[in-house]
């Protein structure tokens, strides 16, 4: 089903993407590189959203230097539409900007929250259920938000726990009350989740009505509606600097810490509709085509005596022998090469970099 006129996507751009080091850099990060096709995945989600909404219903939000590259790869969007953050402060500042610029245009507006760095394998799935949540958020005062069937014991991901009693149906989908979103767990924790049932990964996407939104903060997240009071005075008066001023006090961090976790009235639909965040080199080996021996390749490269290998590699032939689970990326100017069950550490190379101030590979 397609969402009524008074509704926006509000795509989070802002991200640093460090764990696609070294292909991906403070200049260009994971939403602006082609790693899961050949378009960047800024490019594919709002290729995703077009057949359902106009670009002037299409929003972004980032900082500065990233709204000129989604400028440049996303040129059908209004220039009013590519949104600019003051400075990074996480998605609650994020998305109380976009919510609030939503909100002076149409208070009773649908806002869908997107990540711009998520794959999507079946569209249609998406933008069917899409339209279903934009139907619950819109007729009460409730925020939606898509729950991932976990396929095994993450540890990666948030958790939502869900109760069947008090489902509804809604444009053909059942929508489940949230119990609780519950954070990272570990790996004991996490096979508990799977063996309860009713747990499923939080997907990050949310679908509001904007002035719910607005009451939800005032009712349940009351250090952070002063912020959203102050920046809807900003943008009223299109005062950057004071809306500078907002982001330099407002608490850094996430809006699942900030109001999903503390809110009332969310429900949550399933989204098996082929997701995943994409969250690291090991997830593409899910994604990229295997060849022979179970190798996903970028480039070329060739194999002996090696397994289930992959190999980034455009700029000449990389050899791989005697290895397996092994990791390699090669940009011009650094390498990396890491065993698939230490991908997550890379986070920890950019810490490094960072000490020994090699900025020019960040």
């Amino acid at each position: 089903m397609t969402p009524g006129p008074r509704t926006f996507a509000v795509i989070m751009a802002g991200g640093a993407g460090t764990r696609f080091w070294p292909l991906s850099r403070r200049r260009r990060p994971k939403q602006f590189l082609p790693i899961a096709g050949s378009k960047t995945m800024i490019e594919e989600t709002v290729a995703r959203l077009r057949p359902f909404l106009r670009n002037s219903r299409i929003l972004t939000i980032s900082d500065a230097a990233q709204a000129k590259t989604i400028r440049r790869l996303v040129p059908g969007l209004p220039e009013r539409n590519v949104l600019v953050e003051p400075e990074g402060r996480n998605t609650a500042a994020s998305l109380i900007l976009a919510t609030a610029t939503v909100y002076l245009r149409d208070h009773g507006a649908v806002v869908f929250a997107l990540p711009a760095d998520h794959l999507i394998a079946d569209d249609e799935l998406f933008l069917n259920k899409l339209g279903a949540a934009a139907r619950a958020a819109s007729e009460g005062d409730v925020i939606v938000t898509f729950g991932i069937p976990p396929s095994y014991p993450a540890t990666g991901f948030g958790y939502i726990q869900y109760a069947d009693r008090g489902r509804r149906r809604v444009g053909g989908e059942l929508f489940y009350p949230v119990l609780r979103f519950k954070e990272k767990p570990g790996l004991e924790l996490a096979r508990e989740f799977i063996a309860q049932g009713r747990h499923f990964w939080n997907s990050g996407m949310f679908i509001w009505r904007a002035d719910v939104f607005a009451r939800k903060l005032e009712t349940h997240a009351p250090d952070f509606y002063p912020f959203w009071l102050r920046m809807l005075g900003a943008l009223k008066r299109r005062d950057r600097s004071e809306l500078a001023g907002v982001f330099r006090e407002i608490p850094a961090t996430s809006i699942d810490y900030a109001l999903m976790e503390k809110a009332d009235g969310v429900l949550m639909n399933q989204g098996n509709f082929g997701w995943s965040d994409v969250g690291s080199w090991v997830a593409l080996a899910d994604i990229w085509p295997k060849g022979e021996g179970g190798h996903a390749v970028r480039g070329e490269a060739v194999f002996v005596d090696s397994r289930d290998c992959l190999v980034y590699s455009l700029n000449k032939l990389t050899a791989v022998v005697g290895l397996k689970d092994i990791i390699v990326v090669d940009t011009p100017d650094a390498l990396l090469v890491c065993h698939k069950k230490s991908d997550q550490k890379v986070r920890d190379i950019i810490n490094l970099l960072k000490k020994r101030q090699k900025n020019e590979y960040l």
